[in-house]
């Protein structure tokens, strides 16, 4: 029996019925704009942010053209005007930097620190990471494009 005693069971069914196919035609259409690596989900820590600190802005833009250059990350993003205070050979200091904000693959973390390791003035420089757990899928797909998981 499709009505019940109020008459309202065939438009619920009806509505459910719309509503799922609305949203079905909705995420497949969107679906075409967000795949990443030939799915529709994203795998959790397959790209990271990595932070790195500079003495300068000079220092900085030539360890980020290099990064992108060599495709190790595809945005390097300078924030001017941080203040660091550290600790270095039993002294507080507290120095005017900037910091880098990497976007790249995981899998390219290990290359990214030799290559800042390689051209950073500072003895011992900050190379740190963390796995992006989400995100915008268009922008995740995008470092995939630009920087080769290879």
């Amino acid at each position: 029996m499709l009505l019940n005693t109020k008459g309202l069971l065939l438009p619920t069914l009806l509505l459910g019925l719309f509503r799922r196919y609305s949203a079905t035609v909705t995420a497949k259409d969107m679906s075409e704009d967000i795949l990443l690596s030939g799915t529709n989900s994203y795998c959790s820590g397959e790209h990271s942010v990595a932070y790195v600190t500079a003495p300068s802005q000079e220092v900085a833009k030539k360890i980020a053209h290099g990064i992108v250059e060599k495709k190790l990350a595809a945005c390097v993003n300078i924030v001017p005007g941080i203040t660091s205070v550290y600790e270095w050979e039993n002294k507080i200091n507290e120095d005017s930097e900037v910091l880098m904000m990497i976007k790249t693959r995981t899998s390219k973390v290990n290359q990214l620190t030799e290559f800042v390791k390689a051209n950073h003035p500072y003895t011992v420089c900050e190379v740190i990471s963390l796995p992006i757990q989400n995100g915008n899928p268009a922008y995740l797909k995008w470092i995939n494009d630009v920087v080769p998981s290879t």
